[in-house]
C-alpha cells in the first residue's frame, strides 16, 4: 500500500509534487479507508482531475516509473540505454528526486532515488523501526564510482558497486537470488497501470487479444469480469473466450482467444465478436484486466483516463468494487486520472487532486488543503463554477 510518494523534475513537474494517500484524524470515516494496526489511515482511492495539458498523466506517471524500475530495470534495459524518463525541458541538466513511502503488510518502508536519465545518483532503501527509518540499503555515486552498504539485504557489497548506473539495486539483486529484493521486486509486481514511456496507452484492438489471454489463463477473474460487465447494463448476458485461427505478421497461422458477448431476449439470442460490441463494452473489459487482478490478490491500480469511452455511471460502480471486504479484501488502492466531474459528488475532498499548469510548470494540490473549503460544501458546483480553479480556459 502506499501512503504517499514526492517528486521533482519530471516531465511537466519541476517543483516537487506530492500525492498523498494519508488520512489525517479530521475526515469522518469512509469505506474507502484502510485502517492500519499502527494508527494510521490510508486512502483505497485517489481521483485526480485538471484541463488537458495541465499534467494529470505526469503525476501519476512517477509511481508507474518507479514500479517498473525497481522490479524490472535489470533485465529490461540494454547497458547504454537511458533510464526512461524525462526531466522538464526547462530544467534538463538538474537531477529528479523521488520518494516513495509504502507498505509491505504491516512493514513500512521509504525508497528513495535521485537520477538523471543516464544514470543513478543515489538510491536507497529505509524500513521503519519504532518511529524511525533504518537504512536497508545505500548506494551514492561519488567521484564516478558508486559506493554501497547495506544491513541484511543479502546483497554483496564487492557486487553491488559494479551494477551499471542505469538499473535499480533491488532488480539486480533480485535476479542474483536477494530474498529480500524479491519481496521488494514481488511487491511493486503487483502495480499495474496503463501508462508508457510515451504516455496513456491508447486502446487497440490488440488489447482485447491481451486481455483474452489474460482471462483464459484466469478463469476465476474471467467469470468475475463477465457478471461485472453483464451487472454494468451493456446489454450483455454472458460473455465467452472463442479460441480463433489467425495470421501473424510473417504470414504463420497461430490461435488466438477472442471475447463474444451472449446477448438474448424474448425474441433470441446471438452472439457477437467484442470486435462488433461498442467501444464503451470493449475499454470496460479492457480495464477489468488491469483491475481485477488487484482487487483479488492486492496491489495499486494507476490508472490515466479511466473514464475513457466508459459512461459516467460506470465510474461510481467501479469504485465501489474498492470499498467493501469481499470485493477488496487486500485492501487494494487505486490512482486515477478522468474527466468525469461527477466523481466530485462520490469522493471526499481528501480523496480529490486537482491539477493545473501555470507558465510550463504542473502544479497539484489535494482538496482538503484548500483553505476555507468545507467538507459539507458543493465541491462539484464550486469546481464547475471555477472557484477551485484546475478547468479548461475557454
Amino acid at each position: 500500500m502506499i501512503e504517499n510518494i514526492k517528486f521533482s523534475n519530471f516531465y511537466s513537474f519541476a517543483e516537487e509534487a506530492e500525492i498523498s494517500l494519508l488520512v489525517n484524524k479530521k475526515p469522518s470515516p469512509s469505506y474507502f479507508d484502510i485502517d492500519l494496526a499502527n494508527g494510521t489511515r490510508l486512502n483505497k482511492v485517489i481521483s485526480i482531475m485538471g484541463p488537458n495539458g495541465s499534467g494529470k498523466t505526469q503525476i501519476l506517471r512517477p509511481i508507474a516509473f518507479l514500479s517498473w524500475f525497481i522490479s524490472h530495470s535489470f533485465l529490461n534495459s540494454e547497458p547504454t540505454s537511458p533510464i526512461p524518463f524525462k526531466p522538464h525541458l526547462l530544467t534538463p541538466d538538474q537531477s529528479s528526486k523521488f520518494e516513495l513511502e509504502f507498505y509491505i503488510q504491516n512493514e513500512q518502508y521509504k525508497y528513495q532515488l535521485i537520477t538523471t536519465p543516464t544514470q543513478v545518483e543515489y538510491e536507497s532503501l529505509h524500513k521503519k523501526t519504532s518511529h524511525l527509518y533504518s537504512y536497508v540499503f545505500i548506494r551514492e555515486l561519488k567521484n564516478g564510482s558508486y559506493q554501497y552498504k547495506h544491513q541484511g539485504f543479502e546483497f554483496p557489497k564487492k557486487l553491488a558497486e559494479k551494477i551499471r548506473g542505469n538499473v535499480s539495486i533491488i532488480s539486480a539483486a533480485n535476479i542474483h537470488d536477494s530474498a529480500y529484493a524479491t519481496k521488494i521486486s514481488n511487491y511493486f509486481s503487483t502495480y499495474t497501470y496503463n501508462i508508457n514511456i510515451s504516455g496513456r496507452e491508447n486502446y487497440h484492438q490488440g488489447e482485447l487479444f491481451k486481455s483474452a489471454e489474460f482471462f483464459k489463463d484466469n478463469p476465476i477473474l474471467q467469470n468475475k469480469a463477465s457478471k461485472l460487465l453483464c451487472n454494468l447494463d451493456l446489454g450483455l448476458s454472458g460473455v465467452e473466450l472463442v479460441e480463433i485461427e489467425a495470421t501473424d505478421e510473417q504470414g504463420k497461422e497461430k490461435k488466438l482467444h477472442l471475447p463474444f458477448g451472449h446477448h438474448t431476449s424474448a425474441l433470441g439470442s446471438f452472439k457477437l465478436p467484442f470486435f462488433d460490441e461498442s467501444s464503451g463494452t470493449q475499454s470496460a473489459y479492457v480495464l477489468l484486466r488491469r483491475i481485477l487482478p488487484v482487487l483479488e490478490h492486492g496491489g495499486v491500480a494507476i490508472l490515466d483516463e479511466i473514464d475513457n469511452d466508459l459512461h459516467p455511471h460506470m465510474l461510481p460502480a467501479i469504485l465501489e468494487l474498492f470499498k467493501f471486504e469481499h470485493t477488496n479484501p487486500h485492501n487494494a488502492q487505486i490512482l486515477f486520472t478522468c474527466h468525469t466531474p461527477e466523481i466530485l459528488n462520490i469522493l471526499k475532498k481528501h480523496q480529490l487532486y486537482l491539477v493545473e499548469k501555470n507558465d510550463l510548470f504542473s502544479e497539484a494540490w489535494r482538496l482538503d488543503q484548500v483553505s476555507g473549503l468545507r467538507s459539507d460544501d458543493n465541491i462539484y458546483a464550486k469546481y464547475q463554477a471555477g472557484a477551485l480553479n484546475a478547468v479548461p480556459n475557454i
